[in-house]
């Protein structure tokens, strides 16, 4: 039998992320586990190695487990670790010769060894199963859930504009420049505006000015997450037509939240919303232009969402 007291949990995932806020979700529900706080980034080339040293150490926990994709090189003790996705390997704006190098030197032998392996979607299992040649039994499907705090009942976000909200990095999966593209194209008033969190970088700002939407697009910055619910209450619609997710989870919190949702119709996301948001083909800068007019002018389908 596992002592739980003794089980050793990978914190350093802790952050603004999908793989922060799992963390966070799975923590709240293992109060008592042993935390590892300290070492190099989790994603470092060199944590295999870290973890190998920290696992055979002179007290060892009688289970590893990561709410993320690193793992031991090798390891005295059991160990479950959690793969998301696999867009380092399938996105191809984000993956890398070293990057699928890392998977097969490191997260393939590892997939064998493990005692489990998590994931949050029946899409990632498949991908992984794919992948790895796996048993089926080995990868679990936890899903995944989003704290309380969102909820439709709260204060709303009111910046004296309505507006238009995406939460999420720029990663060119994200799909940030045809996201832009609609936007504009949609010729909705200029009254309305799209908020986006985290700072300007260059290249969104240069296809911004490009776009003519310096008026009509504003940076935030990163949102507390005691905030977050208060944007995605005050938005007119979120909108999140990203190409690859394991999961997705800001539009499961902006669903939450009583916020129309607009978001892609591939790989893991017509899984996780449903029937619950309005799906839109994201490789198609005019679905996603009409897909925006249509979550703005059609009241019938706002309150249906």
């Amino acid at each position: 039998m596992i002592d739980i007291l003794n089980i050793l949990v990978d914190c350093r995932w802790i952050g603004p992320h999908g793989i922060g806020r799992f963390a966070v979700e799975i923590l709240k529900r293992l109060p008592l586990t042993r935390r590892l706080t300290s070492g190099p980034k989790p994603s470092s080339p060199i944590d295999p190695l870290y973890l190998s040293w920290i696992l055979r150490a002179k007290k060892r926990p009688c289970l590893f487990f990561s709410p993320g994709y690193n793992v031991p090189l090798n390891s005295p003790v059991p160990f479950v670790f959690t793969i998301h996705d696999l867009n380092h390997l399938y996105a191809s704006s984000n993956s890398s010769a070293l990057k699928k190098l890392f998977y097969q030197i490191f997260i393939l032998p590892a997939c064998h060894r493990a005692y489990k392996i998590l994931t949050v979607s029946e899409f990632s299992k498949i991908k992984i199963l794919e992948w790895s040649n796996m048993p089926d039994e080995n990868v679990i499907v936890v899903g995944n859930g989003v704290d309380n705090k969102f909820s439709p009942i709260g204060p709303r976000h009111n910046p004296g504009y309505p507006y238009l909200l995406y939460v999420g990095n720029r990663k060119p999966h994200k799909n940030i420049d045809r996201l832009l593209e609609a936007f504009a194209q949609s010729k909705l008033s200029d009254d309305l505006k799209l908020i986006m969190s985290g700072e300007p970088d260059i290249d969104t700002v240069t296809l911004i000015k490009e776009l003519k939407l310096e008026d009509r697009v504003v940076f935030v910055g990163l949102i507390d997450d005691d905030k977050l619910p208060e944007f995605y209450r005050g938005a007119v619609a979120f909108v999140f037509p990203s190409l690859y997710e394991g999961f997705g989870l800001p539009p499961l919190e902006a669903m939450a939240c009583g916020t129309p949702v607009l978001t892609s119709n591939v790989t893991s996301l017509p899984e996780v919303v449903g029937d619950a948001a309005l799906m839109v083909d994201p490789y198609d800068v005019d679905a996603i232009a009409e897909g925006i007019k249509r979550l703005i002018g059609d009241d019938n389908l706002r309150k249906e969402l």
